[in-house]
């Protein structure tokens, strides 16, 4: 018997989830799951009725990504994101995952939805929201990551949203100037942990055969 993951293959938060229990090498089973229809199972386990929700196998729910990201993290991290021992490098990851999950997140809203937001133009909230991409442009300047030369948790809980930033108008952000932070963004894409994590899986319905998300054993390296 294994951990369920209720999921979602675009949140940003499912996928830092997703990419921590890959790197852990924790399988789980996933289930995918549709915003629009959510399974009775996901909201029995965890009301609020949002994704990722890990089940584990003794009963107990992590239903919020960061915890997920911990948990995994915690019982293996064989590249080290946490930091190992080191504490100002985690003090650091969860200073720039604050920014991110709550000043940036509540920009990246509003310019991804401006019709819903229509206080200001887009263009605005686009101008609030670089602010946190400036700082991360600074760091990505001088190392490979943001908190140095390997991946950490930090770059792993940020990306996804800076990628859903990307995508909201991908021509103006291919000519934007944050050259760092668009090589930044490829490696992650490239990369052999977020092609795995992002393949794609049919809605989950109850009785359906279990879709196993395994651990990374077979890998060579996370970055090609």
């Amino acid at each position: 018997m294994l951990p369920v993951l209720y999921s979602f293959r675009r949140c940003p938060y499912a996928i830092r989830a997703r990419l921590a229990l890959y790197a852990s090498g924790v399988s789980v089973e996933l289930r995918e799951v549709s915003l629009r229809d959510k399974p009775a199972s996901m909201l029995a386990a965890s009301p609020k009725g949002s994704v990722p929700v890990l089940l584990l196998t003794d009963g107990q729910v992590i239903d919020e990504s960061w915890d997920i990201m911990q948990w995994a993290l915690h019982r293996n991290d064989p590249d080290g994101w946490l930091g190992e021992n080191n504490s100002s490098h985690l003090d650091a990851a969860i200073q720039l995952i604050s920014e991110n999950d709550t000043t940036f997140k509540y920009q990246l809203d509003r310019y991804k939805y401006p019709d819903r937001y229509p206080e200001y133009p887009q263009s605005h909230y686009r101008s609030e929201a670089e602010v946190f991409l400036l700082k991360l442009e600074n760091r990505l300047d001088v190392s490979r990551f943001l908190l140095g030369d390997a991946w950490s948790v930090a770059d792993v809980a940020i990306f996804p949203f800076i990628h859903q930033f990307a995508g909201v108008d991908k021509d103006w952000f291919v000519q934007s100037h944050y050259p760092a932070i668009q090589r930044w963004l490829k490696e992650f894409i490239d990369s052999a942990a977020f092609m795995s994590i992002m393949e794609k899986h049919s809605i989950w319905h109850p009785g359906d055969p279990p879709v196993i998300m395994s651990d990374n054993a077979n890998r060579s390296e996370i970055i090609p």
